[in-house]
């Protein structure tokens, strides 16, 4: 097999083929016994008409696309091997030639970019360590108390914010009853936003047993098209108005909410698992300011195919988590009024990102080729089985001796540790510097 290629920009590659006239014959014997059974000429039964009777009536050419492609199959992977090609997109054909000496032809692809690493080690990174505040944790305290709370029936006093109040309604819109805008026996909390803009804040004030009338005005980017900006009024009636009762901040109310006998172990247990995950955070976001740096430090002219299969991925991962949570992926966008080009548009920047991580990560790992043991393969089965509460040794039975892309991914987070451990921690600038440094937009 005879192969050459051509590096083009934006790291396309032609890879040129061919195959000789008893190759090429080969393939197309091959081609007809794949299709004989398509083909009808007067005399023959259908699948029985002799390969150069075939050529005679519909001529050669009917076989030419499934030969090439056979010999494409073969010949095509033979290229990307000898020629160590690591190629991220679909291979697109062109024939050259066909005639009395075989066939030429091309296979056209994107490989993964050619690139020189920048720094990589003692790069400086900004780096904050964040605390956790005794505000913190009294806020969880108080959250604690708030889901626990009980209601009770208010008397005496009107409405206001943080009551829910019983409420039986109907909104009109021009003096007309609209779908959607009637509900009796209806709990709602004021102040929780969950009814459209001055809804809640006219029902607040009144008390227990007044009707009364209110105005609002429906959002521009309202779900319902005939209600989008209009003007509406809503007949409300008030059933009755409870306020939230919370329970005393004692040992008792650690008791009961929690396995603590007191309300300081409480809040140490709270204060501690609180800790623990600001570290996880903070070590997480120095290893992705640290990938970063490192990356802004190399120049890579990414293919966009790449970023485009990324933009599939991340798409296709979104609509399997709102699959899960119950939601359309097509009612989502129809709700939101977008369509799928400008859904998969938005996580562009994302993807490129990631791309380029990836890329750099890869470069960086080969470079350093860290050992990877069955200790930590154990350990990342371990993860894995975690993370989707299954048995670890389920996992390794599901995995069996398909553990390669388990060492690849080891091997990309001992790198970023590595990398993390070299780094220089810095202080972050202030706000209104990094502002300063952006480049000013211009028009195109």
């Amino acid at each position: 097999m005879a192969s050459s290629i051509e590096k083009k920009e934006h790291s396309q590659v032609i890879i040129s083929l061919e195959a000789g006239k008893e190759e090429f014959d080969k393939a197309l014997k091959a081609s007809y016994n794949k299709n004989k059974g398509r083909f009808q000429v007067p005399g023959f039964r259908k699948g029985k008409v002799p390969y150069q009777l075939v050529c005679q009536y519909y001529g050669e050419g009917v076989l030419y696309e499934d030969a090439i492609n056979e010999l494409a199959n073969a010949q095509y992977p033979e290229a990307v091997k000898e020629h160590d090609l690591q190629v991220v997109s679909r291979p697109m054909m062109d024939v050259q030639s066909i005639d009395e000496n075989g066939v030429k032809y091309t296979i056209e692809v994107y490989v993964k970019p050619e690139f020189e690493l920048g720094q990589y080690e003692g790069v400086e990174v900004p780096f904050e360590d964040a605390q956790v505040a005794d505000k913190d944790v009294e806020d969880e305290i108080e959250r604690m108390r708030k889901r626990n709370a009980s209601l009770e029936e208010v008397e005496g006093r009107a409405a206001q914010e943080g009551d829910t109040v019983t409420i039986d309604y109907e909104g009109f819109k021009d003096g007309v009853a609209f779908e959607g805008g009637k509900g009796e026996d209806y709990n709602l909390k004021l102040g929780s936003h969950s009814f459209i803009p001055g809804f809640e804040e006219q029902v607040a004030g009144h008390n227990a047993g007044e009707e009364f009338t209110i105005e609002v005005k429906f959002p521009e980017d309202y779900h319902a098209e005939d209600l989008k900006g209009a003007d509406a009024t809503f007949n409300v009636k008030i059933k009755m108005i409870k306020c939230e009762n919370l329970p005393e901040l004692d040992d008792e109310f650690a008791k009961d909410v929690s396995e603590f006998d007191t309300l300081d172990e409480l809040k140490a247990d709270i204060r501690a698992k609180r800790e623990e995950a600001v570290a996880k955070s903070n070590k997480q976001a120095f290893e992705n300011e640290t990938v970063r740096a490192v990356c802004d430090n190399c120049e890579i002219d990414i293919p966009d195919v790449m970023v485009d299969n990324e933009v599939e991925q991340m798409a296709n991962d979104q609509a399997m988590r709102m699959q899960q949570q119950g939601i359309g992926l097509d009612m989502y966008l129809q709700y939101i009024g977008q369509s799928m080009d400008d859904f998969k548009e938005g996580f562009k920047p994302m993807a490129r990102v990631r791309v380029k991580s990836s890329l750099v990560i890869e470069k960086i790992t080969e470079k350093l080729d860290p050992e990877v043991t069955d200790e930590d393969i154990d350990a990342e089965i371990a993860e894995i089985a975690k993370s989707y509460s299954m048995d670890a040794e389920e996992v390794k039975k599901s995995l069996g001796d398909s553990t390669e892309f388990l060492k690849d991914s080891i091997k990309a987070k001992k790198t970023v540790e590595y990398l993390t451990s070299k780094a220089v921690k810095v202080a972050p600038k202030p706000a209104d510097e990094e502002k300063a440094e952006e480049p000013e937009k211009t028009e195109e």
